[in-house]
């Protein structure tokens, strides 16, 4: 049924009301008539309808049935019920029973039956939009994509969410590979912005002049090679989101044009005296410590205050280690289907890898590991010697580890017996922390500091000695590479 005005059908068996209600309404409502409940359900179920307006007293079923039903349909209209018998139970039974309004026919006046409408319609449409918002933050919408059900992770999402239908500009911090770019995405598909451009801009790499053109665009002759007008990002980006990544690449004199833009949302191109504004929403991403480059001088403060209106902090993989299990397997789904493979599963030992390992590419690593695991497994789950070789290096390591910690404690108890009692004691003031450490010097100190033929003599890997030496030397109780 297509018409831009909302459709009505009325339900009454007296002729005079049924039309005295077209007439009286026709000229805002494209009108439907039918005089019982049987004929009215035919009607609804084969089209759909904005409001439905039914007498109580009709043949065959009441108006309250129909209602009933009518709310039944996938797509239920507004539902109104006149009465000429408009007592509290009839009007309380009506609303029970799905009405979303009632009018006494004894004192029906048209005007307030068009305002009752509009009222109704106007609910719906509130009711509608924001059924449409709340599925798009139930179903992450833009978030879809970035996988995790960890505290941190699920904190970032209710920030992502919050934030993304206002105009704040966002910083993203996060070492490579930690999803910055996929947070950016979604901030802009939650927002009002999501029907025009996301625009992209990598900033590192690009030598000043070039930067500075894609984002602000140039005139003919501007400098060498500017054979033609450029448009830049910025204007490309106009009414939508400019996502500016490795923000602590751009050298100074492009900082001073970002920051005049974000205080005046205007800028010129470059060879050009002419201003233009444009209506953009900034987001910024680094892996750089931009307090550290302030203090250096090599980023302008007055830009990182402007930049990190709102700061979201990308945690990396190995502090979330509980979520490897969920993103290993949503990679796994999508690369098995990728490769047209039924690979639905990790056998133990391939996951307790993924869990050892220190992912220093962080998500983007991950990532790149199923692919590779799914690309050479030949069986129905992915094995150890499926995954990349440093992951099972590390593998390696911690069964070498377990067994380093287990000589830890054998040798620590071996030294602490006690000449005046039979058989040995176990120190009270030494765990098993302090007994490796306490054989890591020892070894070190027999070798004269030499680390590779102290892992060597210790039967761990060198990168395990690092791993554990650097632990010892921030105090701390577990370091990952």
């Amino acid at each position: 049924m297509q018409n831009d005005r909302p459709t009505l059908l009325i339900v009454d068996d007296e002729k005079n009301t049924r039309e005295g209600l077209r007439a009286a309404l026709e000229d805002r409502y494209e009108i439907f008539i039918t005089e019982d409940a049987s004929a009215a359900i035919q009607l609804l179920e084969s089209e759909s309808f904005d409001i439905l307006l039914t007498d109580l007293r009709l043949p065959g079923e009441d108006g309250i049935h129909l209602i009933k039903r009518a709310k039944s349909l996938p797509r239920a209209p507004i539902c109104l019920l006149m009465t000429a018998y408009g007592s509290e139970e009839v009007a309380a039974q009506a609303i029970r029973e799905g009405a979303d309004d009632y009018i006494s026919k004894g004192r029906l006046q048209i005007d307030l039956l068009r305002n009752r409408i509009d009222r109704a319609l106007k609910q719906q449409r509130l009711e509608s939009e924001n059924r449409d918002l709340k599925e798009r933050l139930d179903t992450h919408s833009g978030l879809e994509h970035v996988v995790g059900q960890s505290r941190e992770m699920v904190e970032i999402f209710d920030m992502v969410k919050q934030v993304a239908p206002s105009r704040a500009t966002i910083l993203i911090l996060g070492e490579n590979g930690t999803g910055k770019e996929m947070i950016a995405k979604a901030a802009h598909q939650l927002s009002p912005r999501a029907k025009r451009p996301l625009v992209t801009v990598h900033c590192a790499g690009l030598a000043a002049n070039i930067l500075e053109s894609e984002l602000f665009g140039h005139e003919k002759g501007a400098f060498t090679g500017a054979h033609e007008r450029r448009v830049g990002r910025f204007e490309l980006a106009n009414g939508g989101t400019l996502f500016l990544d490795e923000i602590g690449e751009i050298d100074l004199t492009t900082q001073v044009k970002l920051l005049r833009f974000l205080g005046e949302r205007t800028f010129e191109r470059m060879g050009s005296n002419k201003t233009i504004s444009v209506d953009v929403r900034l987001i910024a991403a680094t892996n750089r410590n931009l307090l550290k480059l302030v203090e250096e001088g090599k980023f302008r403060e007055d830009l990182y205050y402007r930049l990190r209106v709102v700061q979201i902090t990308m945690p990396p993989l190995r502090s979330r280690s509980g979520d490897i299990p969920l993103l290993a397997h949503r990679f796994l789904k999508e690369f098995s289907k990728e490769n047209r493979k039924s690979i639905r599963e990790f056998t133990s030992d391939a996951m307790e890898a993924l869990l050892q390992h220190g992912w220093p590419g962080n998500v983007r690593e991950l990532r790149s590991a199923i692919e590779h695991a799914v690309v050479l497994s030949k069986g129905a789950k992915v094995s150890l010697r499926d995954l990349p070789l440093e992951i099972r290096r590390g593998a390696a390591d911690d069964t070498g580890l377990q067994s380093f910690e287990k000589k830890s404690m054998v040798e620590a108890t071996t030294e602490t017996r006690d000449p005046g009692f039979a058989g040995t004691q176990r120190a009270t003031g030494l765990n098993l922390h302090d007994a490796e450490k306490n054989l890591i010097f020892k070894a070190l100190e027999q070798v004269g500091g030499n680390r590779t033929l102290a892992a060597k003599k210790l039967g761990i890997s060198r990168r395990t000695l690092h791993r554990k030496l650097r632990q010892y030397q921030s105090g701390g109780e577990e370091d990952s590479d």
